[in-house]
């Protein structure tokens, strides 16, 4: 269970009557080398780790946000003026993953892609699917339902030393495998899924492959056409800087035809053809169906022009280089690292062998707020592109602390 956000503001203002440092001075206190620590007001009341849950908005994304509810108090914005803006958000972030915004529909969350997807595969009895134990619960409820209803085999590759590696889905790829589907980034332990092995696997016995990629997107740098991935979905409240109820769907442009949609609504409309007929979107724009949050369509517009702003390769960049420091500094310590050494992700993962109160009390007595797990026996750790070094130096103090 992640500790709450009073109880981490609460431990800071009692970091602060013990320091004698204001809570407010914290972001002085750090290097920045994106240049972004300024834009983020996390950063003024603790040392926040815990961007795998939840990524704090940049004050950029929020103002976005904010005015749109402003103007929806005063001033209403058309359907036409926020259609427009979410057609913005499809080009910028097919832009950000290399796609076409053709290739990019806009959903609610990022279930939703995974479901539209094997709905339109039509699942026959016999026929597989292809998981590992490093998935999240969703996929795993999704599969039991169409094992149950459909007939389907699920398999599963089970992690070695917190890695699924692409031969051990080789091993469980058959003729009759319909979909390969893993979470890209493993909100387990941070693992990295190589989507470009997993692909050519899939492909080459006819199936597709299928990311939930909401721990990986704003994380990572991702060119889809490299990697040849068929579908991924993401949320946006994590790396991409957004909100809730917005949850961009890429289907590669080849295979559009193939994924038909699972429900109808006016906004698949593209034109009317009169007497109530109507031509309907035949792109990835089919996928949004009926009026979506549009607050959150116009936050995470905004959160998508800092990313390109920034660049999501030196994000990676930056945030890997300290996960993997952090990974070496908790094994040196003699702490069980649940992430493969040298993995190219910004999560860390580790279970500590101490009593759990004790180390969360320490925790947030040095204002640091990870994800707490497990009852308090793993941490998980998220770097995000405004931590740096010293944010991480101080967690290894407080670890090191526990022997």
């Amino acid at each position: 269970m992640d500790l709450s956000r009073r109880a981490f503001l609460g431990s800071v203002s009692a970091a602060a009557a013990v320091t004698g440092v204001k809570p407010g001075t914290v972001a002085a206190l750090q290097q920045d080398p994106l240049n972004v620590r300024k834009d983020f007001p996390v950063v003024e009341d603790g040392i926040y780790l815990n961007s795998a849950y939840i990524t704090p908005s940049p004050i950029q994304a929020v103002e976005a946000v904010q005015a749109f509810a402003e103007r929806k108090a005063r001033d209403p914005v058309s359907l036409g003026g926020m259609l427009q803006e979410t057609n913005a958000l499809r080009s910028k972030y097919a832009q950000l993953v290399g796609a076409t915004e053709g290739e990019i529909g806009v959903c609610y969350a990022t279930s939703d892609g995974e479901n539209i997807v094997t709905n339109a595969l039509d699942f026959q009895p016999g026929d597989n699917v292809v998981v590992d134990d490093l998935h999240y619960e969703t996929t795993y409820i999704l599969y039991q339902h169409l094992r149950e209803t459909k007939g389907i085999e699920v398999r599963t590759v089970r992690n070695r030393d917190g890695a699924a590696s692409p031969e051990a889905f080789a091993e469980l790829v058959d003729a009759r495998t319909r979909l390969v589907s893993v979470s890209w980034v493993s909100h387990v332990n941070g693992y990295h899924h190589d989507l470009k092995a997993l692909a050519e696997i899939a492909h080459a016995q006819g199936a597709y492959l299928y990311a939930d990629a909401i721990q990986g997107v704003g994380m990572l740098d991702l060119d889809v056409r490299d990697v040849g991935i068929d579908f991924f979905t993401a949320g946006t409240y994590k790396w991409l800087l957004g909100g809730f109820g917005v949850a961009p769907f890429y289907v590669k442009e080849e295979l559009l035809d193939v994924i038909t949609v699972d429900r109808f609504g006016s906004l698949q409309s593209a034109e009317s053809l009169g007497d109530h007929q109507y031509r309907l979107h035949a792109d990835a724009k089919k996928y949004g169906y009926a009026t979506m949050s549009f607050g959150a369509v116009f936050q995470l517009s905004a959160g998508l022009d800092y990313l390109l702003k920034v660049g999501v390769e030196n994000i990676e960049r930056h945030t890997v280089s300290i996960a993997n420091r952090l990974n070496e500094g908790l094994r040196a310590q003699g702490h069980d690292v649940l992430t493969p050494v040298g993995n190219r992700s910004a999560i860390v993962t580790f279970a500590h062998g101490y009593d759990p109160a004790m180390a969360s009390r320490s925790l947030e007595e040095a204002s640091i707020l990870p994800s707490v797990r497990e009852g308090g026996a793993q941490i998980r750790v998220g770097v995000a592109l405004f931590n740096t070094d010293e944010e991480i130096d101080r967690l290894l103090e407080v670890t090191a602390g526990w022997a």
